[in-house]
């Protein structure tokens, strides 16, 4: 191919140029166009798109048929049951041997009588319930010791024998105008208490339980015909019979065993005069060992509230409460001379050695005043791991 020749001359050049670029052939790369115009994009989606309508449009046509022309299957749904009713517990009775008097004395029967024989002695099982838990079995051994058995805690044929009753174990109690008259409800706060004239009994199964010595539920057993609710004077309950052995001395020393958790009374001579349940600090750093001595002793007990003990309480003063069974310390406080502690009753004498006080050594009421007949200031009171 001939370009031509620089001869000097510009134009000649351009010119030469020029005409190649005329005849050089034009060969097509593509069968198609590049950039297809807008008709022929329209013409190619088309088909796409026809299809989708056609398929849609035969869905409809189906579920309108079957919507229409199918019959439809009914779903019959039972009503739920009603939710049972929890049934309100019912008390059950319980049975109590014979109680003439011609029957007596002789050996116990069951738990009720060994409790009722073992608290006649001042051997507690705690709050009687006819039940053989921890404190029944407790008062066992120790019952068992005294007369050279086995400390077991069971109640086998050779302590039956032993353990005794003088007289039925059931006793008459006829609730008075006064026991009605004392009765009030208990403040719901710190200030409520501090106001009121006493923290006396709420209720007379609460009154007739603490003299007996009893769980409430167990003079409801006793008593199913009873209305508690509309209680009147002159209403005869059945209870069990029990009073502590008059003390002829005082103690001369008390031990409380933390591990446990019950007290015992001695006189000179290492004579058990009383065993108690009792309940001790929750926490291991407030339970003081070794040989205290009592300081002071006060029947019937107040106390005072300290709110800096009571963060969560929301008071901000001290409160002087008075005196009553259901006084946080009970009805009785003796005082020993470690700052802070202190043997006291309280106001829920059925938990007594199964929850665990701030520090003090708590007992059931009947238990801290018995314990007052026998305590004097200076007495010293070991406490024992």
């Amino acid at each position: 191919m001939n370009f031509g020749k620089k001869d000097g001359n510009q134009n000649d050049w351009k010119l030469e140029t020029w005409n190649l670029k005329l005849e050089t052939p034009f060969v097509p790369r593509r069968s198609r166009p590049k950039y297809p115009t807008p008709g022929a994009r329209r013409k190619r989606r088309g088909g796409g798109l026809r299809w989708l309508m056609a398929l849609a449009l035969a869905a409809g046509a189906v579920w309108f048929w079957r919507e229409h022309e199918q019959p439809k299957k009914i779903v019959r749904v039972s009503a739920p049951a009603p939710a049972p009713v929890a049934a309100r517990p019912q008390v059950q009775p319980l049975t109590v041997s014979r109680q003439s008097p011609a029957d007596f004395p002789r050996p116990v029967h069951d738990v009720l009588e060994a409790q009722i024989a073992l608290a006649r002695r001042g051997i507690s099982p705690g709050s009687i319930d006819a039940a053989l838990g921890s404190q029944t079995r407790a008062a066992i051994s120790v019952f068992q010791g005294i007369e050279n058995l086995p400390p077991t805690g069971k109640l086998d044929a050779d302590t039956r024998a032993k353990l005794t009753l003088d007289s039925p174990l059931l006793a008459n109690y006829i609730v008075t105008t006064n026991d009605l008259a004392r009765l009030q409800p208990l403040g719901k706060t710190w200030l409520a208490k501090s106001r009121q004239t006493a923290l006396d009994f709420e209720t007379e199964l609460e009154l007739v339980a603490e003299k007996s010595h009893s769980h409430p539920l167990l003079i409801q057993k006793l008593n199913l015909d009873v209305s508690w609710t509309n209680l009147a004077a002159g209403t005869v309950l059945k209870i069990p019979d029990v009073n502590y052995p008059e003390p002829t001395n005082k103690a001369t020393f008390v031990v409380i065993h933390l591990s446990g958790k019950f007290l015992e009374a001695f006189d000179e001579e290492t004579n058990l005069l009383a065993h108690f349940p009792c309940s001790i600090a929750a926490k291991v750093e407030k339970r003081p060992l070794g040989e205290l001595r009592v300081d002071a002793i006060a029947f019937p007990a107040n106390y005072t509230f300290d709110p800096e003990l009571f963060p969560e309480s929301g008071e901000t003063q001290k409160l002087i409460l008075p005196p009553g069974p259901n006084n946080p310390v009970g009805i009785a406080w003796i005082s020993l001379d470690k700052p802070g502690y202190g043997i006291h009753g309280t106001p829920a004498p059925e938990q007594i050695g199964r929850t665990e006080s701030h520090g003090c050594f708590r007992l059931a009421n009947w238990d801290a005043e018995y314990l007052l007949k026998l305590a004097r200031v200076g007495m010293p009171v070991r406490v024992e791991p």
